[in-house]
């Protein structure tokens, strides 16, 4: 009751202490997004994150900036202005932008407004260094409880420590199980040198994998218990049922009013890596222990969204998991780490890991903090920015 009511005061200040509508200084001015910045928008992103040359961004630009009019000027049940801010220059030219989705967080029983932070970027050629730290400051002024990502890079580290974000370290690496290497390699050729016919690389890598694959294949079961079981589940059904697992976490999501159904729909929509398919582990009691989704098709690289389990069933979860892209033909499989089941990875072969971004939250909250520090917050995948098509997907082609 105590915590409650120290965070109805501390809600009560943040709230008098919500950003106006523009931030001005000498260095140009901060404000939500709005209609009339998305192709500006859109360009900047393409050439920042994609590599694309300006003279042949048009049909890129199009479809990057109606996704971006979806997912920060529409999102579902949210109104009001956009919780994405545009740093606007002294002459009056776009200088950077900061990609924030809304969600809520449960705590104790207490509601918390969270900023999910995801693309972060400068335009080089008019901006001087000052669009970065004048977006952060602008969104630490706003109306949020928590403020997280699961995505930075380097540079985004390097202006998020200094504002008192906390790192979480198990969350920072990407793990690759490797099931096909030969179909792996043949990929990350061609990915390099997109010309080079197909028929050069597969029959041989097609050849070695075959040679190589009781040494590549995943064990059967890892679980103690033999008892338990995967089956397939749909989108509704992992809706239903992803909550209950979630709230093994003290700071844990609080999905309201279909707005979990909606969130899977817009992750479905993602298509660098396959369709996106659900699965669940169970007892013998027909008892759900956990679940998983991921995008995946045959030949092509499983990439894990979200998986969750509750107690001890971890490990059978990332079984589960594991052997349904085994099953389908994906040459591997890769996913973000995190503290519960990294026992349970380093328990498999051929299985590496890398940084594949920074995951942090910044609260003024001290139970927020002290979740944090203690690890016992659900974060990443569907509580992230990963799922978007801003994440992987190559507009326009």
């Amino acid at each position: 009751m105590g915590f409650i009511m120290d965070l109805v005061f501390e809600k009560t200040a943040t709230e008098q202490l919500a950003a106006p509508a523009v931030l001005e200084s000498q260095h140009g001015s901060v404000r939500p997004l709005a209609v009339e910045d998305l192709e500006a928008v859109a360009a900047l992103f393409l050439t920042r994150f994609r590599r694309r040359r300006r003279h042949l961004l048009d049909r890129a630009v199009a479809e990057t900036a109606e996704y971006m009019r979806r997912i920060y000027l529409d999102p579902a049940g949210q109104s009001g202005a956009s919780n994405a801010l545009v740093q606007i220059n002294p002459q009056g030219q776009l200088g950077g932008f900061l990609g924030v989705l809304k969600a809520r967080y449960e705590l104790n029983g207490a509601v918390l407004n969270a900023a999910i932070i995801g693309p972060f970027m400068a335009d080089s050629g008019t901006d001087h260094g000052s669009a970065g730290p004048q977006l952060l400051r602008a969104l630490h002024q706003g109306e949020f409880d928590l403020y997280l990502t699961d995505s930075a890079n380097r540079v985004s580290l390097a202006f998020a420590r200094p504002m008192k974000y906390q790192l979480l370290p198990a969350h920072c690496l990407g793990w690759t199980r490797i099931f096909r290497p030969a179909a792996v390699a043949s990929m990350m050729v061609r990915g390099r040198w997109p010309g080079l016919p197909r028929f050069a690389l597969d029959p041989c890598a097609r050849a070695f994998d075959a040679f190589a694959r009781k040494r590549f294949e995943p064990p059967v079961q890892h679980s103690p218990s033999h008892r338990v079981h995967r089956e397939p589940m749909n989108a509704g059904q992992f809706a239903e049922r992803m909550p209950t697992l979630a709230s093994d976490y003290v700071l844990r999501p609080l999905w309201q009013d279909g707005e979990l159904p909606r969130l899977l729909a817009l992750a479905a929509e993602k298509r660098a890596d396959g369709p996106l398919h659900f699965g669940g582990t169970y007892d013998e009691a027909g008892r759900m222990l956990g679940c998983y989704a991921f995008y995946g098709q045959a030949g092509g690289m499983a990439n894990l969204l979200q998986i969750q389990s509750s107690g001890s069933h971890w490990g059978a979860t990332l079984d589960a998991l594991i052997a349904d892209a085994w099953a389908m033909g994906c040459a591997g499989i890769i996913g973000q780490t995190q503290g519960r089941f990294m026992p349970h990875l380093f328990s498999y072969k051929n299985v590496f890991f890398r940084y594949a971004g920074g995951t942090m939250v910044r609260s003024r909250i001290p139970e927020v903090a002290q979740a944090v520090r203690a690890g016992d917050i659900f974060i990443g995948g569907l509580m992230g920015d990963r799922w978007t098509r801003l994440s992987s997907d190559d507009f326009g082609r």
